[in-house]
């Protein structure tokens, strides 16, 4: 069994792909945009969003993470979850964590705490809640 979490971004897919390519090194594997739906249905490609991503695929060092543009309604809504992010040491950290907070908003900032030397939350500027940590 594997769980793999699977983000709608609402219009934003691919504004979001190349924000994680720049600030942690995203790599796509998979863009599939509706208008490639090999066995489209009617009414489910919402009005003028033919070239959005119906369904992306794209890794974060080893973990590979799902995505979609979804409704297409430019509104991403993301609550009750936080994405968890291991960095190798602080300098690490640190650079991942200023990327991530670019046109976010920091909800701890990255410091020491009693189960990690360097430890901070953040939410990416399509509302997605990273949790930076240096494990011990």
């Amino acid at each position: 069994m594997k769980v793999q979490p699977y983000l709608f971004f609402d219009g934003r897919c691919e504004e979001a792909l190349e924000f994680y390519k720049k600030a942690i090194g995203a790599e796509v594997k998979v863009l599939m945009r509706f208008k490639d739906n090999p066995e489209p249905r009617p009414g489910t490609v919402p009005p003028g969003a033919e070239n959005k991503i119906m369904h992306a695929n794209f890794s974060i060092g080893d973990t590979e993470v799902l995505a979609s543009d979804g409704r297409c309604l430019g509104q991403p809504k993301f609550e009750g979850f936080a994405l968890s992010i291991w960095a190798r040491n602080a300098a690490e950290a640190d650079k991942v964590f200023a990327a991530l907070a670019d046109g976010g908003q920091v909800h701890m900032p990255l410091g020491k705490t009693f189960f990690s030397p360097r430890f901070g939350m953040v939410a990416d500027k399509f509302g997605i809640g990273w949790m930076v940590i240096v494990p011990h």
